[in-house]
């Protein structure tokens, strides 16, 4: 193929309609017809990324393997597609406009007035050009975020505008994802927010190619055609997307509904194969089908918001089909546990994972909950922060260090266990300084770490300033805590594990950035398996 194509997603009405998961959702169906795509998210906030941002505010930061922090809806396009994503792959505000005042700063425009267009659209363009003039690609799927006729987003709405007339219609096409509610005093759907949605978007100077409606009841064709009529498109070119049970079910429901064949009609491209869906819908008979169920314990302290565990969430989910399961997830707010009631809390469980997080608010609580499945030998499974406070758990109760702590939560902890990294005591800025993506861990043999991988090298994925403290390595060896995974440049602990136990890992790095459907995480399957048992 000369050049890539090219798709932009964009939302009206209100958001929170699924932009992500139609994006993902297409891209596989294109993916499956033997198409190579890729998918980017460009964030209309003036973060440069949202690593600095509280979950409670933006859920999940997703973590790639070159470091980007990143949306979480970057996850659900690796999830979906099994295809790493990158720095490239994610783009806000923030970093559009630090460049573009960087390179005023360095003279490159030759004094002229710098302005939101050209210059910034400029440089939007640019950043969406970036992935398809590698070459790599023959669709690369470009979701805007926001809802059309914010502030925020009239920059790139521009930008899309620019492009359509630059690259031409048959290589660039827009799908808007709209809403059409159902108002049960009246007894009927409405279209008119879809028609002003649209209309929004045609002020903009954009018409739109395709539009997904998202709904909670059937649409008529009647309806179709109607909505056809007014927004300017073909009656093929409006998809339903009804309420689906789980999102792995929306790219069959969008393929029934033929979104993929209307896209590549409209871009030109083949679409005589038909697309390979096999192993996807083995993973839902599997999913739809457990022979049976468990409930694990998540305790965390974002737990009021689902996104913040986004991935977490969904390696469950990917584990509990390969092992046939039905996953149940009790969410527990860590403030909520004390050393009295984590019997009562926890002994309904059939594994606890202790999720990541910073701070010390809830700290406590966590180190109840695994010093109670620590001695009651229910599976343990903690990640980066969870890990940690296993180390700190372990230190109390069996090294009798009663005041051990990390420097995070206690800066003149007498018993540093946990200890801020050398390399990150003099930085001061917060964005992009933790330790992030991708590092080499070499894995001790015979542990239980290097049966789950069948490895004894690993790469995952980080996210921490804080680490297990090697002035108490060889402490908590010699009683009983093993060291089996090491960070290969650092010599820092990466996997902690306990042998008379029935499973009780905990991990420095973050395993659920690596799940996905097809290829669920080594770590998760071995955790659900044990809990099972």
């Amino acid at each position: 193929m000369s050049q890539s194509k090219y798709v932009f997603v964009t939302g009206g009405v209100t958001s929170s309609l699924g932009k992500g998961i139609i994006s993902a959702s297409l891209a596989k169906l294109i993916q499956s017809r033997g198409l190579k795509t890729t998918i980017q998210k460009f964030d209309p906030y003036i973060n440069v990324d949202p690593g600095t941002l509280n979950p409670y505010e933006h859920g999940e930061c997703f973590v790639t393997e070159d470091g980007a922090e990143t949306d979480l809806d970057l996850g659900h396009y690796e999830r979906f597609l099994n295809v790493k994503t990158s720095q490239k792959n994610n783009v806000t505000t923030g970093r559009i406009y630090q460049s573009v005042i960087n390179k005023e700063r360095r003279g490159e425009f030759l004094g002229k007035t710098v302005q939101v267009v050209p210059h910034i659209t400029n440089e939007i363009k640019d950043r969406i050009k970036a992935l398809g003039e590698t070459g790599d690609f023959d669709v690369v799927i470009t979701e805007i975020g926001g809802t059309v006729g914010d502030i925020e987003s009239l920059p790139y709405i521009e930008a899309v505008r620019q492009l359509r007339w630059e690259l031409g219609k048959e290589n660039c096409i827009v799908v808007h994802l709209t809403l059409v509610p159902y108002l049960s005093a009246a007894a009927e759907l409405k279209t008119k927010p879809t028609q002003h949605s649209v209309k929004t978007l045609m002020e903009s100077g954009i018409i739109a190619d395709v539009l997904v409606c998202r709904t909670e009841h059937q649409l008529s064709d009647d309806i179709k055609k109607k909505i056809a009529l007014f927004c300017n498109v073909k009656s093929e070119a409006v998809i339903q997307s009804i309420d689906a049970e789980s999102i792995y079910d929306v790219p069959l429901m969008m393929y029934e509904e033929g979104l993929d064949r209307v896209v590549l009609k409209m871009l030109s491209l083949p679409d005589n194969l038909e697309p390979d869906l096999s192993k996807w819908k083995d993973f839902l008979r599997k999913l739809k089908n457990p022979k049976k169920s468990i409930k694990i314990g998540l305790v965390g302290k974002y737990v009021e918001l689902q996104d913040s565990y986004k991935s977490i969430l969904e390696s469950l989910i990917h584990a509990g089909a390969a092992n046939e399961v039905k996953v149940n997830v009790d969410s527990i707010h860590s403030e909520e546990l004390t050393n009295e009631n984590c019997k009562t809390r926890l002994q309904n469980i059939d594994g606890l994972l202790v999720a990541p997080g910073f701070g010390n608010r809830g700290i406590e609580g966590k180190i109840s909950a695994i010093k109670y499945v620590r001695e009651n030998k229910i599976p343990f499974f903690g990640i980066c922060l969870g890990m940690q406070m296993a180390v700190i758990e372990y230190s109390r109760n069996i090294l009798g260090l009663k005041k051990a702590n990390s420097t995070e939560m206690d800066i003149d902890t007498e018993f540093p266990v946990i200890d801020l990294m050398e390399n990150q005591k003099e930085i001061i800025n917060k964005g992009g300084t933790m330790r992030l993506g991708a590092w080499d861990c070499k894995i001790e043999p015979n542990s239980r770490a290097s049966v789950i991988y069948n490895a004894s090298e690993i790469s995952e994925r980080h996210r921490h300033r804080y680490e297990l403290n090697n002035k108490y390595l060889k402490k908590l060896k010699s009683n009983g805590l093993n060291i089996s995974g090491v960070n290969t440049k650092t010599g820092l602990a990466e996997i902690i594990e306990i042998k008379n136990h029935p499973w009780f890992i905990g991990v420095q790095f973050h395993p659920e950035y690596k799940s996905t459907v097809l290829n669920p995480h080594p770590l998760f399957k071995s955790f659900i398996k044990a809990c099972c048992n």
